[in-house]
């Protein structure tokens, strides 16, 4: 049996509140956000009951110049596994049967309650995916600024592919280009779990306790997401960071043109035409290619700005397409998303 307390359960003052007309309301989600990467990204079972291992090549053999008479060497190539955990997100929705009652339709009242749990977990799904790291919180799993963490080539191979945009302090924001894809970087679940956000009704005869340990009738949701992230080649993925916001002007605003040009040619494969990237897409019907499908994700203040760039009409890079039937401003025909959960606070990567 579960001990809750008023903090964490509806009252008949919350069942008033959301009340027009003697009907539910349409609630106003003052606190929803766009967090367009969890339309975007390729998820795929694990292979591990707790994640995914990945093997890597990590090094090539060396072939040797023969003279007559001489044997050459044996060489092999060399590789190495990388595990990726998955985090268990979950949480619990109480409402008393009483107080559900009061409205006759129970369900409809259960899903407004419902709708606010959804949210708040694809926005912490959201920030995880960005900046969740198991060092830090143990149950989560490690996101994308962990991994593409410094500008310093003597500290990690994949330096090459984090930019500086040369702002320093904490009033930081970065670019993120990544190509998703099932040799490139997904989306993980456990192996033989479901994928996706799951809600279960888990409502039973046993009560729950109130906080004074009293027991009363409530209708239970059970809300689960086992989730991580595989990037699989770091290659694929590609971090513009330590652009100052606080300064941002539209000369640096302009500037962001230059960082994302350079950031297109440090992944290996992608087509270099202004439209390739969006008519290769659109031509699998949406599915991945086999170096991956590519999106460009900024938060609202960069948003604004790449869209202020994209009226300048000598721009060629920047224009306004459509991507999954709706408008977007695209790089070089890679659509740029919006995600509220990429931060203006981020300290310098060094």
């Amino acid at each position: 049996m579960a001990t809750i307390s008023s903090t964490t359960c509806l009252t008949l003052a919350d069942w008033a509140a959301r009340r027009e007309d003697g009907e539910i309301a349409d609630i106003v989600n003052l606190l929803s956000q766009t967090n367009e990467i969890l339309d975007d990204m390729l998820w795929k079972m694990g292979n591990l009951a707790t994640g995914n291992k990945t093997t890597v090549r990590t090094g090539l053999p060396a072939a040797t110049w023969r003279m007559l008479n001489y044997g050459v060497p044996r060489a092999k190539s060399t590789t190495a596994q990388i595990t990726d955990s998955c985090g268990m997100l979950e949480t619990y929705s109480l409402v008393d049967k009483d107080l559900a009652n009061l409205e006759g339709d129970v369900a409809a009242f259960r899903l407004s309650e419902d709708m606010a749990f959804i949210e708040g977990m694809n926005q912490q799904m959201a920030g995880t995916l960005f900046y969740g790291t198991e060092q830090s919180d143990l149950p989560a799993f490690t996101g994308l600024a962990p991994r593409y963490s410094t500008v310093d080539a003597t500290k990690a191979a994949n330096a090459v592919n984090v930019i500086d945009a040369g702002g320093r302090g904490t009033s930081n924001t970065s670019m993120w280009l990544t190509c998703w894809g099932p040799t490139t970087m997904f989306g993980i679940f456990p192996k033989g779990r479901i994928a996706g956000l799951q809600r279960n009704d888990v409502t039973t005869d046993a009560p729950v306790l109130d906080a004074n340990g009293n027991p009363y009738q409530a209708y239970q949701s059970h809300y689960k997401w086992d989730c991580g992230l595989t990037v699989r080649d770091w290659r694929y993925g590609v971090r513009i960071a330590n652009i100052d916001v606080d300064s941002l002007t539209g000369d640096s605003a302009a500037n962001l043109i230059s960082m994302l040009v350079a950031a297109v040619h440090k992944i290996p494969t992608m087509p270099r035409g202004v439209t390739n990237v969006q008519t290769a897409t659109q031509a699998t019907g949406g599915q991945p290619l086999s170096w991956g499908r590519p999106a460009i994700y900024v938060n609202r203040t960069l948003g604004t700005a790449l869209d202020l760039q994209a009226l300048n009409k000598t721009n060629v890079l920047l224009q306004m397409l459509e991507w999954d039937g709706k408008p977007v401003t695209a790089f070089r025909g890679i659509p740029i998303r919006t995600c509220d959960q990429i931060l203006n606070t981020e300290e310098t990567v060094q």
